[in-house]
């Protein structure tokens, strides 16, 4: 008799066991309460699926299931964040999972373009709609990076004063019918083409290649920005800038802006980590395998994505459309 109570009894214990663990595995667990990597099946997988998928990063079910496809996932995302690429998701990369900061497609621009009303002025402290459509706008040209939350705060209004300072317009931060009419404008850029230019593109990509070959031979200066010359990061944004698209002045910098290609097309930037962790170098991509940068010791050169210097550097791609 106390033989089969205590069979009950630990039959009992088991179930309760098992139910606790099962509300604390997929009730209470969120992402970053611990490390996932591959071979996990979890609660918290399904959180980190979503958050990929939101990225751009994965396209495929949501199952909870950390296999293959979600490793990799993981390994691209880390990649184009200046991570450790490793598959496992920790504490680094769960917190750029959660950063708000999203890229514009062409899509979202198109809407804010539509939807943006230029009889409408806005300043700071303005909420709502009309903000968010501003703020597409506006992150379709690399002046806001943030999330499009419809809040008209200090970082919206530099962003307009950063703009208008550029298209030479009245610098107030206002938006008004002028700045509206210049952002409309160059928004609907962003998403035509022309029939020298690559579909997709805010610029003329032959044009754009043409200026970065124009300048082969150039010399390396360190801090140099103009032809007399440059160093790795001031050929990029001398050659962009020419061409209307402001980047900023460093490769850190405008890695963090963009958006992630798996594959370089003509006018796509190049990344590479040499000398230190996170992107230190980069190029112009111009098809076919090479790509045109400024070596310190050669200065602007054509090198070949394949190179067995380069190649083990390379670190990943952005389009600037």
């Amino acid at each position: 008799m106390k033989k089969v109570r205590a069979i009950k009894g630990f039959i009992l214990t088991s179930v309760i066991t098992g139910a606790l663990m099962t509300n604390a595995s997929y009730s209470e667990a969120a992402l970053g309460d611990q490390i996932l990597r591959k071979g996990m099946v979890h609660s918290d997988v399904i959180e980190l699926q979503e958050k990929l998928n939101i990225k751009s990063y994965y396209n495929y079910s949501i199952d909870g299931i950390y296999g293959p496809i979600t490793a990799q996932a993981v390994r691209d995302f880390q990649r184009n964040n200046s991570l450790i690429v490793d598959g496992i998701v920790g504490p680094q990369t769960v917190s750029a999972l959660k950063e708000k900061r999203i890229d514009a497609p062409v899509t979202m621009i198109k809407s804010a373009v539509a939807s943006a009303d230029s009889s409408v002025i806005l300043r700071q402290g303005d909420r709502g709609k009309h903000v968010s459509e501003l703020q597409k706008m506006l992150q379709a040209h690399g002046y806001y990076n943030y999330s499009i939350d419809g809040i008209f705060g200090p970082i919206t209004e530099q962003a307009v004063r950063n703009f208008q300072q550029q298209k030479n317009i009245q610098v107030d931060g206002i938006v008004g019918a002028q700045t509206f009419r210049v952002l409309k404008a160059a928004a609907s850029n962003n998403t035509s083409t022309s029939n020298n230019s690559e579909k997709g593109s805010s610029f003329n990509i032959n044009n754009l290649i043409n200026d970065a070959k124009s300048l082969l031979g150039s010399p390396y200066v360190w801090g140099g920005t103009t032809p007399s010359g440059f160093d790795s990061s001031g050929f990029i944004t001398y050659v962009f800038n020419k061409n209307g698209v402001s980047l900023p002045r460093t490769h850190s910098e405008y890695w963090k802006l963009g958006i992630a290609v798996s594959q370089p097309k003509k006018g796509d930037i190049v990344f590479f980590e040499t000398y230190k962790t996170g992107p230190s170098h980069a190029g112009i991509y111009l098809g076919g395998g090479e790509f045109i940068h400024n070596s310190s010791s050669q200065g602007v050169i054509i090198s070949r994505m394949d190179n067995p210097y380069w190649n083990p550097r390379f670190i990943g791609a952005k389009r600037y459309s």
